[in-house]
């Protein structure tokens, strides 16, 4: 392959930005609700706070707090408003990450630097359901630490299973809220028994739920347990950049007490400059984004986000009905912003390869064959576009042979 080399005199910027449009003509329509995935529509109000709080600090780093108070007294009420939402007690404390993974990884970090700080010896492993996120395998490739993954029941973490799965190295047990196949919640309560009776480190994946689970259940949803108030839960990774609907490169990773956060933190050195204290993987943080929650949080509020979460979890009703009157079955009993639904006769990954042709970016699952749509509050308006799209496109493979599934569904 030959190499582009860099101009070498710069361009003005009015060129550039016909350049980038240019190339974004080709991107999935998300501002039209058209994307399943990737990106958390909560509507113009939103976008327009996080992208100018996120420019206003764009250049600031998180890395320096005594150069930028203001990002660190943004951080502790970011990590505040989160603590509040997940009932922790008054000795919980956090910090930000950059993502689902990260705060993931930074979850498994602590709890094995806590079993070693226990007296554990010899290689810790993960015990997670089937449907835990990958985050937690790579993790373990990061700290050399084996992942025992657990069938599931009825889609569902399997507590009795993961309890015989656990032995004397396991640091970590795991539950989702929800996973991200189903958008199911585990028997976060069964989890918690086994962690108490083992005296296990509990970790709770609500990438996905962690911001809209406690605004579900204010409008009315009747939801199993799962934050802090079940109390073997040690710790819970939780999005902002999901449905807090905040800028990309934010997450939050919580802690029943401030004891277990310290496991979190690098102390690295000795160097030329001393010891490096820091919080997460990363030295350097975007100020952006850290910047952007705090306002998107400010912005919308208890009651914004209760409004917004409504229409997302109006939208996955919608489509549950017109996927089941299309002779679809929902996978499970979901509660939230995820749904997947399979079907006993029709071809889901040529369905989805359809839908594709229609301008759609979304999921499936190939365990079973199913579509996967993870819905924002812009899908409210356009649920019914979606349920036309896919009667046409389930019309359009029943006249044809099978389609392939796309490289990621397999």
């Amino acid at each position: 392959m030959t190499h582009a080399p860099l101009a070498q005199a710069g361009a003005l910027w009015p060129d550039l930005e016909v350049r980038m449009r240019e190339m974004a003509a080709g991107d999935v329509k998300w501002r039209e609700g058209k994307t399943g995935m990737y990106v958390f529509n909560a509507g113009e109000d939103v976008e327009r706070v996080k992208k100018a709080a996120y420019a206003m600090f764009s250049e600031e780093n998180g890395l320096g707090p005594m150069a930028f108070p203001s990002l660190a007294n943004m951080e502790r009420e970011v990590i505040s408003h989160a603590l509040a939402l997940l009932h922790a007690p008054d000795s919980a404390d956090g910090a930000m990450t950059s993502g689902g993974t990260d705060s993931i990884v930074m979850a498994v970090k602590a709890a094995r630097d806590y079993g070693r700080a226990q007296g554990m010896k010899g290689q810790g492993n993960i015990v997670a359901p089937y449907t835990a996120h990958p985050a937690f395998d790579k993790a373990a490739m990061i700290m050399d630490l084996e992942v025992r993954r657990v069938p599931v029941k009825a889609l569902l973490a399997d507590a009795a299973a993961m309890e015989a799965a656990c032995d004397a190295n396991t640091i970590v047990l795991v539950g989702s809220a929800p996973c991200f196949p189903y958008g199911l919640i585990d028997p976060i309560e069964a989890l918690s028994d086994v962690a108490v009776r083992k005296n296990l480190w509990l970790h709770i994946d609500a990438c996905v739920g962690g911001f809209i689970a406690p605004f579900a259940e204010m409008i009315g949803a009747s939801l199993p347990a799962w934050d802090f108030r079940v109390a073997g839960v040690r710790s819970i990774s939780s999005d902002l950049h999901k449905y807090g609907y905040c800028s990309k490169g934010a997450s939050t990773l919580l802690f029943r007490d401030k004891a277990l956060k310290a496991h979190m933190v690098f102390d690295a050195g000795p160097w030329p400059m001393g010891r490096m204290l820091t919080p997460t993987l990363a030295g350097t943080r975007p100020g952006g984004a850290i910047a952007a929650a705090w306002a998107v949080l400010n912005h919308l509020g208890v009651e914004g986000y209760k409004a917004k979460q409504k229409l997302v979890i109006d939208a996955r009703e919608a489509i549950e009905a017109g996927v089941t009157k299309l002779g679809f079955r929902v996978l499970g009993r979901p509660q939230l912003g995820i749904v997947s639904f399979a079907h006993d006769s029709a071809d889901c990954f040529a369905i989805l390869r359809g839908m594709y042709k229609r301008g759609w970016v979304t999921a499936a699952n190939s365990e079973p064959p199913s579509l996967h749509l993870m819905l924002s509050p812009k899908h409210a308006e356009v649920a019914h576009v979606y349920l036309a799209d896919l009667e046409a496109s389930m019309r359009e493979t029943a006249d044809g042979a099978p389609m392939p599934a796309p490289g990621y569904a397999r």
